[in-house]
């Protein structure tokens, strides 16, 4: 938003979008006009009215940067006039000087919009496909009040390789997948792709979450080999680290299958509870590899009011400056009252303090709090 915002005040400049700075250019104008009028013959201050459109350049675009230019050119025959030195070679020389000045830092920025808007275009088509990506979980599920958080470790970025998904099946339940792909970049964008879709595609008709668990990992582990040579097989490997849930409306349990993913957190009053299930399967992508035969779903109370947290490793895995990680254990109770939404938006304050605004890492956290039917 800041971005669009600096590039819509320079293609549309008026001066009443920034009077305080565009004070400072005409500012200097007026002084140097008045200073070198005053001053003895021998001193001449008109050389430093090329700071007005060079100043201009920074804050505005190619309209006030002329208009600058041309009062600063303005001055200096005013200048010239008055002393009556308007038709020496210095003075000639001193305005010309200006208006090829004026005329480069309007081509400066001229070229520089055009780039700032073609970027501003980029910059649509990913917002474009990250929202189709990684969708918005929606607000409501039944009797179940969803937040999703995302904070991509490159500030440039929207999208990295953590990622979440909800679904609703027709056993009225709400199915849900946090997870976390190998690597970074692009590869990590498009296999995080592939889970999710795999995942929207099947969530909501695969009858059990073990045969949900089987499919993703089929899905995966084709989508990412099927154009593989034989001898990249072993040593490219791709995977995700994922939490699968299930959690009926009518019944106060939550069900879970680990995929080496960071277990979830119930918080009930000032009470934190980890899920940490017996049994945590291989990351999604490498169960057919080593000859997962299924997967076990473990079962744990999530009754009304209780507030259930999943998050991605880039979470509690965040160091501040002396290398601490973030507590994020100890953090997460002080903020059970709050609605998911309240409290992602304290931790995202919160982590971004410990870890002075850079995260090393995408970071992804859903928070869930069940009401009453």
């Amino acid at each position: 938003m800041a971005f669009r915002s600096r590039l819509d005040l320079r293609r549309s400049w008026r001066p009443g979008h920034a009077p305080a700075l565009v004070a400072i250019p005409v500012g200097l104008i007026v002084t140097v006009c008045v200073v070198d009028v005053l001053s003895p013959p021998h001193i001449h201050l008109g050389p430093l009215l090329v700071a007005a459109p060079a100043i201009t350049v920074a804050f505005a675009g190619a309209r006030a940067t002329a208009l600058m230019g041309a009062l600063a050119v303005a001055a200096q025959v005013l200048i010239g006039a008055i002393r009556g030195v308007l038709f020496t070679a210095n003075i000639q020389a001193q305005i010309a000087a200006l208006i090829i000045v004026s005329v480069v830092c309007v081509t400066v920025c001229v070229v520089r919009d055009r780039s700032e808007r073609r970027l501003h275009q980029v910059r649509s088509v990913a917002e474009a496909a990250q929202s189709v990506l990684l969708q918005p979980l929606p607000t409501h599920a039944g009797p179940l009040r969803i937040a999703g958080l995302y904070m991509p470790a490159d500030e440039e970025a929207d999208l990295g390789g953590d990622l979440y998904a909800a679904a609703r099946t027709v056993d009225h339940s709400t199915r849900l997948l946090i997870g976390d792909v190998r690597g970074n970049g692009l590869a990590a964008i498009n296999n995080a792709a592939l889970l999710l879709g795999a995942f929207r595609a099947a969530a909501h008709r695969q009858a059990t979450l073990p045969r949900l668990a089987v499919h993703l990992d089929a899905a995966f582990r084709w989508d990412t080999s099927q154009w593989r040579s034989p001898a990249d097989q072993d040593t490219d490997e791709d995977f995700a680290t994922a939490t699968l849930l299930d959690i009926p409306d009518h019944e106060p349990v939550v069900h879970l299958i680990t995929c080496g993913h960071p277990p979830p957190l119930v918080l009930r009053g000032n009470d934190l509870t980890v899920l940490t299930a017996e049994a945590s399967h291989l990351p999604i992508g490498l169960g057919g590899v080593f000859g997962v035969a299924g997967y076990d779903v473990q079962t744990f109370p999530f009754e009304v009011g209780d507030l259930l947290l999943l998050y991605t490793d880039g979470v509690i895995e965040a160091r501040d400056a002396d290398g601490f990680f973030y507590p994020f254990t100890e953090r997460a109770p002080q903020w059970t009252k709050d609605d998911p939404d309240e409290l992602l938006r304290r931790l995202r304050n919160d982590l971004l303090v410990h870890v002075h605004g850079r995260l090393d890492d995408d970071a992804a956290v859903v928070a869930i709090r069940r009401l009453a039917v």
